[in-house]
Parts: C-alpha cells; sequence; structure tokens
C-alpha cells in the first residue's frame, strides 16, 4: 500500500547555454513508468482546487514548467505538501494517493505525465470513500 512517504520530488537535468534551457524527461528512465498520456492544467485561479481525488492504478508525475503550485498528498493517515516552483523539478505520485493541486500563480502550467490512458472507473472522487478503503487495507 503506498503512502505519502512513496511521493517523492524527481529532478530531470537541464541543460542549457546561450540559447535557453531543455529539460528531458523520459519514461522509465526519469521517471519511474511509462508515459501513457500526458495533459496540462492552466488558468487556474489562486483558489482554486484541483484534483480532489486519487486513482486505484494510475501513476503521476507533476512538474510546473511555468509559474509555481502546491500539491498536498494524503494517504488516509497522513499527509505532506509539495511546492512545484521549478520546470526541472516534478513530485512523483504513486498510485492510491489523494491529491489536491493548489495555489497556482498566474502564469502557472501545471504538466502531468500519467502511466495510464483516462479511465473514469479507476478514480476515487470521495474522500469518505477513499478513506474507508485506505482504513480498510491496512487493518484499521
Amino acid at each position: 500500500m503506498n503512502t505519502v512517504d512513496d511521493v517523492k520530488m524527481v529532478e530531470f537535468r537541464d541543460f542549457g547555454d546561450e540559447r535557453g534551457k531543455l529539460v528531458v524527461i523520459e519514461g522509465s528512465r526519469d521517471i519511474p513508468f511509462e508515459i501513457e498520456r500526458v495533459f496540462y492544467i492552466y488558468d487556474s485561479d489562486h483558489d482554486i482546487i484541483r484534483g480532489q481525488h486519487a486513482n486505484r492504478q494510475s501513476e503521476f508525475v507533476l512538474i510546473n514548467v511555468s509559474g509555481r503550485s502546491k500539491v498536498k498528498v494524503y494517504d488516509g493517515k497522513n499527509s505532506k505538501i509539495f511546492s512545484l516552483d521549478k520546470p526541472m523539478t516534478g513530485v512523483y505520485l504513486p498510485s492510491m494517493i489523494w491529491k489536491d493541486m493548489y495555489d497556482f500563480s498566474e502564469d502557472s502550467v501545471l504538466l502531468v505525465l500519467a502511466s495510464a490512458h483516462y479511465d473514469e472507473s479507476e478514480y476515487i472522487r470521495e474522500k469518505e470513500v477513499y478513506e474507508k478503503l485506505m482504513h480498510a487495507q491496512n487493518g484499521d
């Protein structure tokens, strides 16, 4: 069972010269899964909370390629907050971790790399349901 201790910051290679910067991210090399889906969140207000769900099987890496945002993760018992404010730094989210993305700067573009194609049936969107599942799996 994954916990907030399994959520990790990841650093990507940052190449650059007088022409600018380049960040490379390769599935199964720089992140622990093959990339099946890519999406990004932008134009979210500062007081909006995105996410608010857990995924039964999908894993994610979140990267603020522009601006900044925060990610609060929760495993049914403990929570941690990660700040994303560098385009060469991301946060790895394993499956069955509740996630809230918030505190978006005006110029925030939050890139999300996912291990699976979209499947609504693997989403847990009610926090109470998630907590019951996590407590049952942990024998609480």
